[in-house]
């Protein structure tokens, strides 16, 4: 199941934005942080999640994808605010991304998402042909290190950071790493920043670990 809110209540999203989510059938193995420090595992969330993944709240991929066709033209979107691109465990279902875009295409929207998918043939084709089409998808990357290697596939990446990083830092090939201005500057938010939705930008964002997981997440973000 998917679920879309037309308008976020989260005071870090900020005014203006939709925010969906999406079953956990869709988190990859792949992913170190799942059920092991993702954020999304605690607190109103993760009760928001679970509904939605036992099928209790949200709609089948048709209706969720009507949804966003029906979004304010322009509108601001963050797709997944739990959960991972369309597509079971590691694999991404590249006609479901296609529907999407599609969607997201035929408003104007200016929207993006993170994934932690493999980044195999299959899905890097597809996460490529989503940018193109305007989608935003960045690459999570687990660590510095990690951030270089998905940095050098010329798609926009973000990486975990630990909880005490610099505003500023960099990888280990000396790609510029922007610690998420959310979190450095006091009354910003994803609607004011907007910096995750530039898919052409020439930096990395790091988000610091946070939540309930956060040692979890940090422990990951240290590994070299």
């Amino acid at each position: 199941m998917f679920h879309l809110i037309t308008q976020s209540s989260n005071a870090k999203v900020g005014i203006g934005v939709a925010v969906s989510t999406s079953t956990a059938a869709t988190c990859p193995d792949a992913c170190p942080l799942k059920k092991a420090g993702c954020y999304a595992d605690s607190g109103p969330l993760a009760i928001h999640w679970r509904k939605v993944t036992q099928e209790e709240r949200g709609h089948v991929w048709s209706a969720f994808v009507k949804s966003v066709k029906s979004l304010p033209m322009g509108w601001k979107f963050r797709h997944n605010q739990a959960g991972d691109l369309p597509g079971a465990n590691n694999r991404i279902n590249r006609a479901m991304l296609r529907q999407l875009s599609g969607a997201i295409a035929s408003r104007s929207l200016r929207a993006w998402t993170y994934t932690h998918k493999p980044l195999t043939a299959s899905n890097v084709k597809a996460i490529r042909e989503a940018n193109a089409a305007g989608f935003v998808v960045n690459l999570s990357a687990d660590n510095l290190r990690e951030a270089d290697r998905k940095a050098a596939t010329g798609l926009p990446t973000v990486v975990i950071l630990p909880r005490d990083a610099a505003p500023v830092t960099y990888t280990p090939e000396g790609r510029k790493v922007v610690t998420c201005p959310a979190q450095t500057r006091e009354g910003t938010t994803c609607a004011s920043c907007m910096l995750c939705q530039r898919g052409n930008r020439s930096v990395i964002i790091g988000f610091k670990a946070h939540g309930n997981g956060a040692k979890k997440a940090e422990k990951i973000a240290i590994t070299p």
